[in-house]
């Protein structure tokens, strides 16, 4: 990471000053496989400690890791006694069912960016931001950018002393001199987002 943002930083300078400011963001590393996608879906819209007590219940209920296999053999109010509600159930099911089926394989995701991101978005509950998200943090892909993202569009707002926050258009259009190097400026733009010093 530290020579991807050294590399834009030679080429961008608001990037170079916050970066001699707030120096360089620790790695978020997540492992691969259907666990990281489940935490996902079960992380969505509720706080970080609610989320996280979903996920020990479901574990204690189906094991480490939460095996794809376990998790479509419970039923619905072993799972909603978890915390895990109806609409997460289905999207929680529909990824586990195409991983234990083998109609996707997360250990031979297609080597082009989109066309991973695609083969994701096919799990019900997965879009492309967190379809962008996997591919950054599991599979540590160097280029991801995740444009939609409000606090990398408010990072920017604020690296880069734009007006006003840019939409996912622009902000796409701004990281673009930075490939291939987009994913370490991605986690860079979350350090700097509520840095004081900056």
């Amino acid at each position: 990471m530290r020579e991807s943002l050294d590399a834009i930083a030679s080429r961008e300078p608001a990037i170079a000053r916050a970066l001699a400011v707030a120096g360089y963001p620790e790695p978020r590393i997540r492992p691969t496989g259907h666990a990281t996608l489940l935490r996902t879906i079960v992380g969505q819209q509720v706080s970080v400690a609610a989320a996280a007590s979903v996920w020990a219940k479901l574990e204690t209920l189906l094991g480490k890791g939460i095996p794809a296999e376990a998790l479509l053999a419970a039923d619905f109010a072993a799972l909603r006694a978890c915390g895990l509600s109806r609409q997460k159930q289905g999207y929680a099911r529909s990824l586990c069912e195409l991983v234990a089926g083998g109609a996707l394989d997360l250990d031979a995701l297609p080597r082009d960016d989109e066309a991973a991101i695609a083969e994701l978005v096919r799990i019900n509950g997965i879009g492309r931001w967190s379809a962008e998200i996997y591919l950054l943090f599991a599979e540590r892909r160097p280029d991801i950018w995740p444009a939609g993202d409000l606090a990398v569009q408010a990072g920017l707002h604020k690296l880069l002393g734009l007006e006003s926050r840019p939409g996912e258009k622009l902000t796409r259009a701004l990281a673009e001199t930075w490939r291939p190097h987009r994913s370490a400026a991605a986690i860079f733009t979350w350090h700097c987002y509520n840095n004081p010093a900056l």
